[in-house]
């Protein structure tokens, strides 16, 4: 960013932080918001959006390489009359990105005559031509082409981040349901519980949260199925990427001990295990009655760490309701109060080694109308080719694969990308990777921001870092949605941002550092 740049920035901060200071205000005779006399004109040259956020993303896409590698590898259309298949592609992201719901939402953007300047283009596909590109793709691998294509330009970005960040790639699976209310979805089905729905697989990279493949399925398809191969799919990819350990997590549904051999087998230069699993396993009976027969000595009481650090005081908790009810109607109320983890060694039918599997044994006191009445315990199982890391810390590890549920949560409601708005499970499909897209060029976004240097670093690496990590409605409301005038000057494509927001400082740096570095490698 140059020092004018950064000078107009710094000004409208000092304005807007003037305005909220903390002062003494006398009693107003009037509201504060005192707004009349309003009119409305059309301005005659003038132009603005209100997602001057979304060239950035642009620009991203091009500094990443996105836009030439879909065109290179994915072909659907005979002849681009007038689009492109990334045309298509990025169309769906940036929809989703700019607040867009459905296809449908398409048709507020293409009759807006300054967004499509803003990407300088005279025109983008409607809804009809973009659930008619969905329908192109007409096998599975068609849509594994679009997804490995984004995984290559992933390898780019990777390999801008410094060395730390490949110690360990944490690959965490799960499948979630995908309701539906249609009629006519093919390839849907009755799901466990009971919904017509599509059971999608999600196998996505923990360190970024970034979604690695999806897999549609019919509903009524069992969590497992497929995984292993898109697990080592992912495998494939981290390796490429340069990460110097992989660690795969999984519930009881993918522990998949026929292929536990073979991702024990793969190894590095130094002859260690490259791929470690950490994969939750059925509480069947014999594992309870080998959790039964363990010594008391064998049991370690299991240390959670504080959940966050008090900086100030403990503050005084409000009166917990819920137990209230619960302890006047006499309700079954069962209550932690301890955990405890033990270790063995343990082989499965369809492995040809001893693995080590870990118990999490929860000690659970059962009370009613405030009478303890009995305990038990519950145990819990994980299996693991990983011998060095202490058995308390591998429990730890397993509960932070919950941190996908929120990942998953974010495609389903934050970038809506399984609301399922095309015909079959193909396109549906094809949707899916398309519109989860705009949750990767965030964390995209967040990953490539230039590093500062001097007294912003640890800043900027805040910001970055928090990028990652946010929702994606705080990322569209942040980042996005700035109201930008836009303005041709010469060869020049100018966002004249209208007014302030915390995060156009790291924005304003990042298409600087962006435009720079693709200036320098094109020449």
């Amino acid at each position: 960013m140059n020092s004018t740049t950064r000078q107009k920035w710094l000004r409208r901060k000092r304005r807007i932080a003037k305005r909220l200071r903390l002062r003494k205000f006398k009693e107003r005779a009037t509201p504060m918001l005192a707004a009349r006399n309003i009119h409305c004109e059309v301005a005659e040259r003038d132009r603005a959006i209100a997602y001057g956020g979304i060239g950035s993303i642009h620009l991203l896409a091009r500094k990443a390489g996105l836009i030439e590698i879909i065109d290179r590898k994915l072909h659907l259309l005979k002849v681009h009359l007038p689009y492109h298949e990334s045309d298509h592609v990025l169309n769906i992201a940036y929809n989703i990105l700019c607040d867009g719901d459905c296809l449908q939402d398409l048709e507020r953007l293409r009759n807006d005559e300054a967004y499509l300047d803003a990407l300088g283009a005279s025109r983008i596909p409607d809804p009809t031509t973009a659930g008619d590109f969905c329908r192109r793709f007409e096998s599975a691998e068609d849509v594994r082409t679009l997804m490995e294509a984004i995984n290559c330009a992933r390898l780019g970005v990777w390999k801008r981040q410094p060395a730390a960040f490949f110690e360990r790639a944490d690959v965490d699976v799960d499948g979630t349901i995908a309701p539906t209310t249609g009629q006519c979805k093919g390839g849907m089905d009755i799901s466990y519980d009971g919904q017509w729905s599509y059971h999608p697989l999600v196998v996505s990279l923990a360190n970024t949260r970034e979604p690695l493949y999806l897999l549609n399925r019919p509903g009524n398809r069992p969590s497992h199925e497929d995984a292993a191969e898109y697990l080592e799919r992912a495998i494939v990819l981290c390796r490429e990427g340069g990460f110097k350990s992989i660690l795969m997590r999984g519930d009881c549904d993918f522990s998949q001990t026929a292929y536990l051999d073979g991702w024990d087998d793969l190894r590095n230069e130094q002859g260690d295990a490259y791929v470690r699993f950490l994969f939750g396993i059925d509480a069947m009976p014999n594992l309870k009655a080998k959790a039964d027969a363990l010594d008391d000595s064998a049991w370690k009481i299991l240390q959670r760490p504080a959940r966050y650090q008090v900086e100030t005081e403990p503050r005084a908790k409000p009166a917990n309701v819920k137990q209230q009810v619960i302890d006047q109607r006499g309700f079954k109320d069962l209550r932690l109060t301890a955990e405890h983890v033990a270790e063995i060694r343990y082989r499965p039918a369809k492995c040809d080694r001893d693995y080590r599997l870990i118990i999490t044994r929860k000690s659970i006191d059962v009370n009613s109308a405030q009478e303890k009445l009995w305990e038990e315990y519950r145990y819990f199982f994980h299996i693991t080719n990983d011998w060095q890391t202490s058995a308390a810390e591998l429990v730890l590890q397993a509960n932070r694969r919950c941190d996908q549920e929120n990942l998953i949560e974010q495609l389903k409601n934050g970038v809506k990308a399984m609301r399922l708005p095309v015909n079959d499970l193909l396109s549906n499909w094809a949707y899916m990777v398309m519109a989860s897209l705009a949750w990767t060029l965030k964390a995209w976004w967040g990953l490539m921001l230039p590093e500062c240097t001097g007294r912003g670093r640890e800043t900027r690496r805040q910001q970055k870092h928090e990028i990652v990590r946010m929702e994606f409605k705080r990322f569209v409301a942040g980042v996005i949605r700035l109201p930008c005038q836009i303005v041709r000057s010469g060869r020049r494509l100018i966002y004249r941002m209208l007014s302030y927001n915390p995060w156009q400082e790291p924005l304003l740096a990042a298409v600087a550092g962006w435009r720079t570095r693709a200036v320098a490698a094109a020449t």
